[in-house]
């Protein structure tokens, strides 16, 4: 959540926000339900306060006039009761609109309407020459470590078996990234993957990201799409020592998500899926770094690429592609030869105070409390990375073959 204060403040701001990021918000209502919530308590606290000067007169009065002054005090106190009603309904109408407004962009954000205006900044690595490609589908079912075919029996589509070297190779993963993190200054997290309303609210996936996610209707929970939401919300309401700051986490867990309005996309393999397993970096800190702890977090995303040898390259995603929390975000996308383009397998973004607002987390600098900064950054998409290493290493006998070095962190040399 942003600022309500920017609206009164700065509305240009906030109206070419809305404008870029492709939304239908009308600042006139805004201001007209802004304009309503600030009289309505403006007009309680005036009865209030008449309610509470008569209230200290009538001690004084004689009986006559302590009669008409009760008279007068019960009227006023129905009367304070009546305008709080109606200040909380003004307040609460405006909120209802003001949590669906997005994080403000960055002002270095490139500004665009989709995926396809996000910004190249760099290519990293070589990409390798394989004749006639096979898809990491191809390769998993020949191999034996990844069957679809069953999981779809078992559980629908887009879910799959991961099997033998497959299940290896994702444990050492997850070991690797788990312990460089932790030597970084990284606390290893097992979070909990079923959480309550607030979390998800607090995070800014709801109410915009809801259809995406599933529930428990039952137990009033709902299962992550990132452990990012478990991680965020495990300061909520908590003011943080600035000498503390920052304060990173290293989650893994397993990610749900229903992947809704994506019929007809990836529809093939293990890019997406509804369930997959994830690290995830989390970082709570000052307002004044979080420009530098976005960097230092798109920094590991590029180190573990590069110690995969995965071709790679880096994208600045755009207004129209931002999630509602992110101010600024940065995408990673490794080649994936089947498709002869590069595919997203991390991002990394700057929420700035988005979500400590609404989480109330805050700090205190020169003591003055003041809602941090809060950031995220994949670490290891299991399913995404597991693809772009067997379609990389893929050999024209159909066996996949890695370099010592990366070896060295799957425990496998070779799959055939």
């Amino acid at each position: 959540m942003i600022d309500p204060n920017i609206l009164k403040e700065n509305p240009e701001v906030l109206e070419e926000n809305i404008k870029s990021r492709n939304l239908g918000i009308s600042i006139d209502s805004l201001n007209k339900l802004d304009k309503k919530r600030r009289k309505s308590r403006f007009d309680a606290d005036e009865i209030r306060a008449q309610q509470k000067k008569l209230s200290k007169e009538i001690p004084s009065l004689e009986d006559g006039e302590k009669d008409k002054a009760l008279e007068k005090a019960t009227l006023l106190s129905n009367k304070v009761k009546e305008m709080a009603l109606e200040a909380d309904t003004a307040e609460e109408k405006f909120m209802e609109l003001w949590v669906t407004i997005p994080n403000l962009i960055d002002p270095t954000s490139p500004y665009g309407n989709s995926e396809e205006d996000n910004k190249e900044l760099k290519i990293v690595g070589k990409v390798p020459k394989i004749l006639n490609p096979k898809t990491h589908l191809e390769l998993g079912e020949e191999l034996g470590i990844i069957d679809v075919e069953q999981a779809a029996r078992v559980s629908g589509s887009r879910f799959s078996y991961l099997l033998g070297d497959a299940v290896l190779i994702e444990f050492n993963l997850v070991n690797w990234v788990i312990n460089l993190l932790n030597e970084k200054g990284f606390t290893p997290v097992v979070p909990p993957v079923l959480v309550r309303e607030d979390a998800l609210f607090g995070t800014g996936f709801f109410p915009d990201d809801a259809e995406q996610v599933y529930s428990i209707p039952n137990d009033d929970l709902y299962l992550v799409g990132t452990s990012e939401v478990s991680l965020a919300a495990y300061h909520g309401e908590s003011v943080l020592n600035v000498e503390d700051l920052p304060k990173r986490y290293a989650g893994f867990s397993t990610c749900f998500r229903r992947e809704a309005g994506t019929y007809g996309k990836d529809t093939s393999g293990i890019f997406r899926v509804h369930q997959f397993d994830k690290v995830e970096m989390f970082s709570f800190c000052n307002p004044d770094n979080s420009k530098e702890e976005h960097d230092f977090l798109l920094s590991i995303e590029e180190e573990i690429l590069q110690e995969l040898a995965i071709p790679y390259r880096v994208v600045d995603v755009c207004s129209g592609d931002l999630g509602a929390s992110a101010a600024k975000k940065y995408d990673i996308e490794a080649w994936i030869p089947s498709q002869g383009q590069y595919r997203e397998v991390t991002s990394c973004s700057n929420t700035t105070d988005y979500q400590s607002r609404r989480l109330n987390i805050r700090t205190k600098i020169e003591k003055n409390s003041t809602f941090l900064h809060t950031l995220n950054g994949t670490a290891l998409a299991v399913g995404r990375l597991l693809i772009a290493l067997l379609e990389n290493n893929q050999q024209d006998d159909g066996s996949v073959a890695f370099d010592e070095s990366v070896a060295n962190i799957v425990g496998i040399e070779k799959l055939s």
